[in-house]
């Protein structure tokens, strides 16, 4: 936890986060500290807009960053602290828990209580937090406690609760563009912090602003990487920056190429079978810091797409892996992930339902959706013709049930992995004179 208080026994505290220390990563020892010094966003924080009246007018409410890695949420909700003269509390809901949160609720109320002085409280990764933690932030936000920020990089509409998102103010940022990150590094490099401004080469920094995807971060980082690994009588070059920024990405970034490499990964040993190999791929996930629910959602997928009903239960072990992520959160869920892609990679495999499902929609797209049979609309249209297969031996009726111009058209095809539905849909077919 990171409590930025200074004074924490006498109750009161400086009214910003701390200066950054020397020995920070680049990228936090350049972080703006005034609205003048932001670099980007210029829609969201033009002259006038609601966020940079809230600011500049020291009316700071709750509100919700959304923005990909790099543009500016923790360092926007610094400024808004900074200019505001609240208290500062920040924790990252990928390690905080409940009682952490109660902590900084105690605080904020005995500041209140003290002085009158007033909390704001910087939540990053908010959507790691599940339901029944987010619930617990409501009465806190609502009774002007504290004033959240929270920062997502994932749509706070699917990932935050909804009673907590009315609560809030939603701001959306964009990734920055090469000519704001190319001013962050120029900033840097005048500043002296990786040498004599002469030393770095300009199409080191064109590399760096082109290609870090519009996180000021990474090309922060990777400036500075450059500059460490190059011999201090040498410029850093063209060559440099790419090695730095080739060797940052070899790391596991749950936005970058890798978060997709490694959940592929993951897919392809599971369906193949190897539980080893899934549970490699899972740990490295977890190691990197991907969010459990983008990971049980994929075994939920799996469990369909790659498992079907060769396996009916492998959905049923899914859906409680993901179930449990919500309830219970990390580290806890990690045993419940683990059981889940142990299960799904032993489980037999069939893809018949994706086939299925596929081969019904294309059979759509090229001839239309035709209106059923009138004995199976429902009991306000029907013409009261519909043979109630319960009314009969073995519960079959031999009604057709498909509309006139897919009569006969077949989409589900299953495989050996599937032998009991075999049986049983050769009877069907049967009975209606459709056999193979």
């Amino acid at each position: 936890m990171q409590r930025l208080f200074g004074d924490e026994e006498a109750g009161g505290g400086t009214a910003a986060p701390a200066p950054a220390s020397p020995d920070a990563p680049l990228a936090t020892r350049m972080r703006p500290r005034s609205l003048d010094e932001f670099v980007g966003q210029e829609r969201l924080l033009a002259p006038g807009s609601a966020l940079r009246r809230a600011v500049e007018g020291d009316r700071p409410h709750s509100m919700i960053l959304h923005g990909p890695p790099g543009s500016g949420k923790t360092t926007l909700a610094r400024i808004i602290a900074e200019t505001s003269g609240a208290a500062f509390e920040e924790e990252s809901a990928v390690q905080a828990g409940r009682a952490e949160v109660r902590a900084v609720l105690e605080r904020a109320r005995s500041r209140l209580a003290s002085g009158g002085r007033k909390t704001i409280f910087f939540l990053d990764e908010i959507h790691r937090f599940n339901k029944a933690q987010q619930d617990a932030l409501l009465p806190a936000v609502e009774d002007g406690l504290v004033t959240l920020i929270g920062a997502t990089t994932e749509n706070p509409y699917f990932e935050v609760n909804s009673a907590l998102i009315s609560r809030a103010h939603v701001y959306e940022l964009a990734a920055l563009e090469p000519a704001d990150i190319r001013v962050l590094l120029e900033r840097a490099v005048a500043l002296g912090e990786v040498g004599p401004p002469e030393r770095v080469s300009p199409e080191a920094l064109d590399f760096l602003a082109a290609r870090s995807d519009g996180d000021a971060r990474t090309a922060l980082n990777a400036l500075e990487l450059a500059a460490e690994v190059t011999p201090a009588e040498e410029p850093v070059t063209l060559a440099h920056a790419e090695d730095a920024l080739q060797r940052r990405a070899l790391r596991y970034d749950r936005q970058a190429d890798r978060h997709y490499d490694t959940i592929s990964a993951w897919i392809k040993a599971t369906r193949g079978s190897d539980p080893d190999a899934s549970l490699y791929y899972l740990a490295v996930m977890l190691e990197g810091g991907e969010d459990p629910r983008f990971i049980a959602r994929r075994m939920v997928v799996l469990a369909s797409e790659d498992v079907g009903n060769a396996d009916p239960q492998a959905l049923v072990i899914a859906t409680a892996a993901a179930a449990a992520v919500e309830h219970v959160g990390l580290p806890e869920c990690q045993f419940a992930l683990a059981q889940a892609a142990i299960y799904l990679s032993l489980a037999p495999k069939s893809d018949a339902a994706k086939r299925a499902v596929f081969a019904a929609r294309q059979h759509i797209v090229e001839h239309g959706a035709d209106l059923p049979p009138p004995w199976l609309a429902s009991s306000t249209r029907s013409d009261g013709s519909y043979d109630n297969p319960h009314r009969r031996p073995g519960h079959f009726s031999p009604q057709e049930l498909m509309p006139d111009r897919a009569i006969g058209a077949r989409f589900y095809d299953p495989d050996q992995a599937e032998a009991a539905l075999v049986e049983r849909l050769e009877e069907i077919r049967r009975a209606r004179g459709r056999a193979s």
